[in-house]
């Protein structure tokens, strides 16, 4: 998406801020390792698997064994659940293969490290962001460019080389090839959420984007992955919408103006609108700019974020209130309440919809502060639940205050990610408040934050206020 005047906006504009942000990539981490048990007799196979999709599964079965697609059942059995994708598919072909050879049937079930080292991982991304503000201190000009990292994935009716047992026999796999950026057809769909909420999203002169910035671009690259990737929840919505909410958030800091009162300056979608100002409404919102004033050096701060979308570009509309403290000598930080307001079109159960977005608040909590795939050069190390940390069962949950809104007079749409996609940047924002220090990288443990406090503490107290002397986004003249 390109309105064309991007750069001659940016070259126009009293003041250009520029940031990257990375996310790394992030394991489906089942509770349970993968198995599937097979029985493959001539010119017949079974596999009893707990594969997401039993229909693309019995067509790559076949595939691999030569069979028929008549000649091969696969039986769906409960197993652990992936919230995307985790080694079923990758066992159930192993099964079948193994049963093939011997004659009888056999059953494989992953140890923890194969599940952990060699499972489909999410998605790996880096965001550029550039914007201009102009002399009234909105924003004029957006700019964004993403690269995403994919290898593999599902395997789909026809691709049995994307998970690591069907390329390891010889099947290829989805390529990533270089080619040119294509101008976009028909209309904005932000499926990803590539785009920011606060463009107007025109292509086409339609606009369907939910904001109102309208010297816009976006630009998203895909590239070739070290390690197989697949969808894990909220698949590249929950990158992309975090580098878009903290750099929303470096721009109201920068216009010295309320987090809340700056993002609705630039919204034009009244649903988000409305959640926007729930979620505010229900959190007791402070009026002010972030970071807070005269900030501590020592001890335990507190401070608060924010976060918005429409979920997939229409899919659902959320935002949500983190509340955090931060530890100045340990750099632990500890979420202490989460305000939500959620539109999904008409509610049929509110109870279960609540579920769903406490869970989702949970394990965006788990992902923004602790988890990441590490590796050296020969191996992936973080293959068992010592070396990949989670949140743990004895956690002290935080206040979970969820405020629906429904409406009867629209269609329905998804629940299920919409929350999760807020967390890690409304966690990012409410520590910029505790601290004044920008983390661009998630996960936010004890380490990073450390680090940044050390950083801080080393810079010149000539340079000003503990803001301006961590001040990392660039302004260009």
């Amino acid at each position: 998406m390109d309105s064309k005047d991007v750069e001659q906006q940016l070259a126009a504009t009293s003041t250009v801020v520029r940031a990257t942000y990375v996310y790394p990539y992030q394991m489906h981490g089942s509770l349970a390792a993968s198995c599937a048990m097979a029985d493959v007799k001539p010119g017949h196979a079974t596999v009893w698997s707990a594969t997401q999709s039993v229909y693309p599964t019995r067509s790559i079965v076949a595939k691999v064994l030569g069979l028929p697609l008549e000649s091969v059942r696969v039986v769906f059995v409960r197993g652990s659940g992936c919230y995307g994708l985790n080694g079923a598919d990758a066992v159930s072909i192993d099964a079948a293969l193994l049963s093939q050879a011997v004659g009888k049937p056999v059953r494989v079930q992953l140890s923890r490290q194969d599940e952990m080292a060699w499972e489909n991982f999410g998605a790996a991304c880096a965001i550029e962001q550039r914007a201009g503000l102009g002399s009234d201190q909105k924003i004029v000009v957006w700019d964004c460019e993403t690269w995403a990292t994919s290898k593999g994935g599902r395997p789909g009716y026809d691709r049995p080389g994307n998970v690591i047992s069907g390329m390891l026999i010889g099947n290829s796999l989805e390529e990533i090839k270089p080619r040119p950026a294509a101008e976009p057809r028909n209309e904005l769909r932000n499926r990803s959420n590539a785009a920011p909420s606060y463009i107007a999203g025109c292509v086409n002169g339609k606009c369907n984007g939910a904001g109102a910035v309208r010297s816009e671009r976006v630009l998203a690259h895909t590239v070739a992955s070290p390690f197989f990737t697949g969808p894990l929840r909220s698949p590249l919505r929950i990158q992309n919408t975090f580098a878009h909410e903290c750099f929303m958030d470096e721009l109201s800091a920068r216009a010295k103006a309320d987090p809340v009162a700056f993002r609705l300056q630039h919204l034009s979608d009244a649903r988000l609108i409305d959640v926007l100002k729930a979620a505010a409404k229900a959190a007791h919102w402070e009026a002010r700019p972030s970071p807070k004033p005269n900030l501590p050096r020592s001890g335990i701060v507190l401070g608060r974020g924010v976060a918005c979308v429409v979920y997939e570009g229409n899919n659902g509309y959320a935002a949500a209130v983190a509340e955090v403290s931060v530890d100045l000598a340990s750099g632990r930080v500890i979420p202490k309440r989460f305000t939500v307001a959620a539109d999904c079109g008409p509610i049929s159960n509110p109870d279960g919809l609540r579920n769903q977005i406490e869970g989702g608040i949970l394990q965006g909590t788990s992902r923004a502060l602790v988890e990441e795939v590490t590796w050296d050069n020969k191996r992936i190390t973080s293959s068992d639940w010592s070396s990949y940390n989670s949140l743990h069962l004895d956690l002290e949950v935080p206040v979970l205050d969820i405020a629906l809104i429904n409406r009867a007079d629209v269609p329905a749409t998804g629940a299920g990610e919409t929350a999760i996609t807020l967390v890690p940047a409304a966690i990012g924002n409410a520590i910029f408040d505790a601290i004044g220090i920008r983390l661009r990288e998630v996960p936010f443990n004890a380490e990073r934050v450390q680090s940044a406090l050390r950083a801080m503490n080393r810079r010149p107290a000539a340079t000003g206020s503990w803001l301006n002397s961590n001040k990392e986004v660039t302004e260009l003249a």
